[in-house]
């Protein structure tokens, strides 16, 4: 992340912004998030600068330092507006929840502009405390439905109640990452269709164990 020099970025604590001007203020807030966003798109976490961000919102750098106190700050707060959550589906059985997951997945893998900036954001938070609590909240959220179609199937005796959820989770998005940001292979209905395969026949069927003699 970048911050620019400029004398008259701190605000004074305690400014009181006048009501007439709130409106104002909300537009330019907007603005500036919906700017950076779009920088973080196309440049990642370390190519964004309040001058860039000036120029293409057409906001002033001293209305933006009024805002936001650093150029880090502003990122951060933009970063925080990534979202990727998923609504959770019911289809009535484990395999159709997590196919109709992971398709959704590849539908936002492909064209939604998060992924753009995800893999910036991770790299960025090796080296940033608050940039890896952000990171850590868009990993909640993202593996909320699939717990939540996990637990369920669980509920209904579709997996055993000791499974390792978190794993399963693991195997069930790790594959369609690895073909977004690595491979580069389609992630298609057949893929999709393979993984869950994969990830639930190892969670529902267990190892025979030997008769012990």
């Amino acid at each position: 992340m970048q911050d620019d020099e400029d004398a008259g970025r701190l605000p004074q604590d305690g400014d009181i912004v006048p009501r007439k001007l709130d409106e104002r203020v909300r537009r330019s807030r907007e603005t500036v998030l919906r700017t950076t966003c779009e920088i973080l798109a196309v440049r990642g976490v370390g190519g964004v600068s309040v001058d860039e961000v000036s120029k293409l919102s057409g906001v002033a750098k001293t209305t933006i330092y009024r805002q936001w106190r650093t150029g880090s700050d502003l990122v951060l707060e933009a970063c925080a507006l990534i979202s990727t959550s998923q609504t959770t589906p019911d289809t009535g059985t484990l395999s159709g929840d997590a196919n109709a997951l992971l398709m959704e997945l590849a539908r936002m893998l492909r064209e939604e502009k998060w992924p753009s900036v995800l893999p910036s954001l991770v790299d960025a938070a090796e080296r940033d405390a608050d940039l890896a609590r952000i990171t850590g909240g868009i990993q909640i959220g993202h593996t909320a439905p699939y717990l939540a179609v996990l637990k369920r199937a669980q509920a209904r005796g579709d997996l055993p109640a000791d499974t390792d959820l978190p794993t399963v989770v693991a195997q069930l998005v790790g594959p369609v990452f690895y073909r977004r940001w690595f491979s580069r292979e389609p992630i298609d209905a057949r893929f999709v269709k393979r993984v869950v395969a994969a990830a639930l026949s190892g969670a529902i069927v267990r190892p025979v164990r030997p008769v012990p003699r």
